[in-house]
């Protein structure tokens, strides 16, 4: 898979984005996030429209905030290299080891932009795999569909975490840290809203995410 926009900041993306599940409903509910985004409200942004199913409303949003992620971290692929970045941290104390349960059982310790692809092809198997994210309006969600929302919502973050930590300096010279505030604060605030994050997950980057939530 050729990683779209790699080294190119005019891209503005780490890979193709990608769509929301086909069918109306998936559709109505991106416009739905669309017009209460444009809103200004957080807060009523993240939470699920009344009727609606939940599981629909997670499949969406996951695809939404994996486009943001994509898109900030295509902004930063130069300067993310495995010479400046040779370990996937988030400051000194934390440090991410890949490991999917599949293809790498063992954790392995790699460079952050080899994490971050490693993840990101991890993610859009799960996106692309319609027994997890059905595509047909009415397939039902598998018992397991949260668990592995929860985990992509959890790794989503570790790349939020190395921006902050390793990258702030740069997005502030690209005039960008308004933009990544504004995801990270909605990334935060729909994670918190469905528990998606255990609170532990968050110790990186707990001051912004208290300051955030107002705890």
């Amino acid at each position: 898979m050729s990683l779209f926009g790699l080294g190119s900041r005019n891209q503005k993306t780490f890979r193709p984005k990608k769509n929301a599940p086909s069918g109306s409903k998936g559709a109505q509910l991106q416009r739905h996030i669309d017009a209460t985004l444009g809103s200004g409200n957080l807060r009523e942004a993240v939470r699920l429209p009344p009727g609606e199913d939940i599981n629909e409303w997670l499949a969406v949003n996951t695809v939404d905030f994996f486009n943001q992620v994509n898109i900030l971290y295509g902004t930063l692929t130069e300067f993310c290299t495995a010479n400046n970045c040779p370990t996937m941290s988030a400051g000194p104390r934390y440090e991410y080891r890949w490991a999917d349960g599949v293809t790498v059982k063992k954790p392995i310790e790699v460079s952050a932009p080899k994490y971050v692809e490693y993840l990101m092809d991890w993610i859009e198997a799960q996106l692309d795999d319609e027994a997890i994210f059905p595509q047909k309006l009415g397939t039902p969600f598998p018992p397991n569909f949260r668990d592995v929302v929860k985990t992509i919502f959890k790794r989503l973050f570790r790349v939020y975490a190395h921006i902050y930590h390793s990258h702030f300096q740069k997005i502030v010279s690209l005039k960008e840290e308004a933009h990544l505030n504004t995801c990270f604060k909605h990334f935060v605030l729909f994670t918190w809203e469905f528990r998606l994050i255990d609170k532990g997950e968050l110790a990186p980057l707990s001051d912004l995410v208290d300051s955030i939530l107002q705890l």
